[in-house]
């Protein structure tokens, strides 16, 4: 198994989707284990907030399957398996399949003048190696895929799942050489939506998914080891 490089969470902040994020990638990192309580007073005093927002964050959390919260109970982080998190990104390689192939039909000049400018933006993030970024120019750039099908039941869809495996597919940048990988999986779908080819770019589309997932197994396997 290649090793995953040690660095920092994102820095904790005070509104609900920067702890959001900042907790759900100490759950995936394995900084938080299976199991772990999480208080809501110890919270609300980490990120210098009221407890409302951090109910709302454990609500969220919960929504992404990261945290079990039963009534009168304290919330505990979940043991997120393997099986659990290849069924959702397999859903998601599907999703994102129909919507590189609606894409390649549907998109605008405009649109495909943009995702391609979009995605060369990104080797400079590559070349730094700016993970942080890279994730940011991440969502973007699978964003404008998801309008380009110009399908809103698939979008919304599409979206939801996604929010799910958000800290997921943001921890699978830390693995080295990720990021020149993620862009080269990027071309092959940004080539097939420029030449209009729906079929390659469904499977180059898929196939980008697939990656995706198999990197993240690394962190649902660390997050099982109490």
């Amino acid at each position: 198994m290649k090793a995953v490089r040690k660095r920092g969470v994102v820095r904790a902040g005070n509104t609900v989707e920067q702890m959001v994020r900042a907790i759900s990638d100490m759950i995936v990192t394995g900084q938080m284990k299976p199991g772990e309580k999480l208080d809501e007073i110890s919270l609300a005093s980490r990120f210098e907030v009221s407890r409302t927002p951090v109910r709302e964050a454990l609500r969220e959390l919960g929504a992404m399957g990261l945290v079990d919260r039963e009534p009168n109970r304290s919330a505990a982080v979940t043991n997120v398996t393997g099986e659990y998190l290849s069924s959702m990104f397999e859903a998601m390689a599907e999703l994102e399949g129909v919507c590189a192939r609606l894409a390649a039909r549907r998109m605008t000049g405009d649109e495909r003048r943009m995702l391609e400018s979009v995605h060369r933006l990104s080797t400079r993030l590559v070349h730094a190696g700016d993970e942080e970024s890279y994730a940011a120019h991440n969502m973007d750039f699978h964003t404008r895929i998801y309008r380009g099908a110009h399908n809103e039941h698939v979008y919304d869809l599409v979206t939801q799942t996604r929010a799910r495996l958000a800290p997921f597919r943001r921890a699978q940048f830390r693995l080295p050489g990720r990021l020149g990988k993620s862009y080269a999986e990027h071309e092959g779908i940004v080539n097939a939506i420029l030449k209009g080819d729906a079929a390659a770019a469904e499977k180059a589309a898929y196939d980008h998914v697939s990656i995706v997932s198999d990197a993240s197994s690394i962190f649902a396997r660390g997050m099982g080891k109490a």
